[in-house]
């Protein structure tokens, strides 16, 4: 079920796209036919689902205070965090120039109607995000850490296909000169945001737990405040009834 969890949210509540406004730039500009929206998509997907799990070790085994206990106790107190960036760019630079050699040799066709904003998937918001935002939330595992990259880049690739499909479909239709080109774009951006973020209900659910589900930490905390409070209660009025006996 975690798995499940993780795969919708990153799609669909914490999209890329539509949640944090990362890759927009991508976004807009390689959205206006479907063929290239796809080829782009695929290509993120592809970055993602493979520089987030690297990242994820290196920020394990690596980077994170007291990750180098692997090499010895003397090891244990070292603290490079501070490399997070050059390390992470680093491998997501990488990937990127795999994915382009890759689309040059066997999709030429797709390599030129992408240009440079092929190369430019090295530097984007998106891809360094799903690492940064990995480590920020702290997943807990490779899994847990290849699922959330590949559905990070579904999620990317939902959005840039769905707003090509609708762009494609604009210029057919009689659009306000003011609110031509980016103009109908952001605000059609925005509209499927909102319908994106109507998902959050499918992972929200009513508060009260199923039955024969285990209490969490936070509900066992506040159950023996209470157990407290009402012995503190119970001593307080048998001592008052001893001093009314006396």
């Amino acid at each position: 079920m975690e798995h499940i969890e993780l795969f919708f949210k990153s799609i669909f509540i914490d999209n890329m796209v539509f949640a944090v406004f990362l890759g927009m730039c991508s976004y807009l500009a390689v959205s206006k036919k479907v063929s290239t929206a796809v080829g782009l998509g695929a290509a993120v997907i592809f970055v993602l689902g493979v520089t987030v799990p690297l990242n994820w070790l290196l920020d394990q085994y690596l980077l994170r205070d007291g990750a180098l206990a692997w090499l010895g106790r003397e090891y244990a107190d070292y603290n490079l965090s501070f490399l997070s960036f050059i390390l992470f760019i680093a491998t997501i630079a990488t990937m990127v120039q795999l994915v382009e050699i890759v689309v040059e040799k066997f999709s030429p066709a797709l390599y030129n109607s992408l240009g440079i904003f092929l190369p430019l998937i090295a530097v984007n918001c998106a891809i360094l995000g799903g690492s940064l935002f990995m480590q920020a939330r702290e997943i807990p595992s490779l899994g847990l850490a290849l699922n959330y990259g590949i559905s990070s880049g579904i999620g990317w690739f939902l959005a840039i296909l769905a707003i090509a499909a609708i762009r494609e479909k604009i210029r057919y239709s009689n659009v306000p000169a003011p609110l031509r080109g980016l103009g109908i774009t952001f605000i059609i951006t925005g509209l499927m945001g909102i319908g994106f973020q109507s998902f959050g209900g499918m992972l929200t659910g009513d508060n009260e737990p199923p039955e024969g589900t285990a209490p969490t930490t936070a509900e066992k905390a506040i159950e023996e405040r209470e157990i407290e409070k009402e012995i503190e209660e119970d001593e307080k009025a048998v001592s008052y009834n001893d001093v009314i006996n006396e």
